[in-house]
């Protein structure tokens, strides 16, 4: 039992005997408990799935607008990068962060429709990726959290035999050069992105 000195004795005799076994077990010699905050997330969408991931085509979103159920709904991302909503019509959202987007149709309702809108905004589906090249089913595949290059070449059936697997190029939503990337690590891919496999020179 832990000794306790006189002047511990003397305050403990106005704790109750319940507060005292708390006082007892904090003069313990346990190591404090340090609060580090909360474990950060798994990392999802390429590591781009959280507030900075950036709407674009092909992305299904819900719009919850709390109290007017006739403006809430499930949308698609269009070609043009907008999304058609009731009573205020387009709202841009291809680049936006869903954040953004949220504050958008907030700004755009209270602009003559209702005077404290709250709305709430999350991404459903996002925008398929896609795979050409050296794989036995290139094609457009739905996107899913945590893919990397090696996993969307297993799901376009694999590397055909003249396949070069130690490598890939790989283009980034919204860009207009492919990156070469090693396959030695994981790379993780994120919607919208497009892998290319080459085919090897022996």
């Amino acid at each position: 039992m832990t000794r306790l000195t006189a002047d511990r004795r003397q305050v403990l005799k106005w704790i109750p005997v319940a507060a005292a076994a708390g006082l007892l077990a904090a003069c313990s010699n346990a190591a404090p408990r340090l609060d580090t905050g909360p474990t950060p997330a798994a990392a999802t969408v390429g590591g781009a799935a959280g507030g900075d991931y950036r709407l674009g085509s092909g992305d299904k979103v819900r719009v919850i607008v709390f109290g007017e159920q006739d403006l809430s709904g499930e949308f698609v991302v269009g070609d043009s990068g907008t999304v058609d909503m009731p009573l205020i019509g387009s709202v841009r959202a291809r680049g936006a962060t869903v954040p953004e987007f949220q504050n958008r149709i907030v700004a755009q309702l209270r602009d003559g429709y209702l005077n404290d809108p709250k709305v709430s905004v999350e991404v459903l589906n996002y925008r398929p990726f896609f795979i050409t090249g050296e794989v036995k089913q290139g094609g457009e595949y739905p996107f899913k959290a945590s893919l990397t290059v090696q996993d969307a070449v297993g799901v376009a059936g694999g590397y055909t035999y003249r396949a070069e697997t130690s490598y890939a190029y790989l283009r980034r939503a919204g860009e207009d050069r492919e990156i070469k990337v090693s396959l030695d690590s994981r790379v993780p891919i994120n919607p919208g992105d497009s892998i290319r496999v080459p085919e090897r020179f022996f």
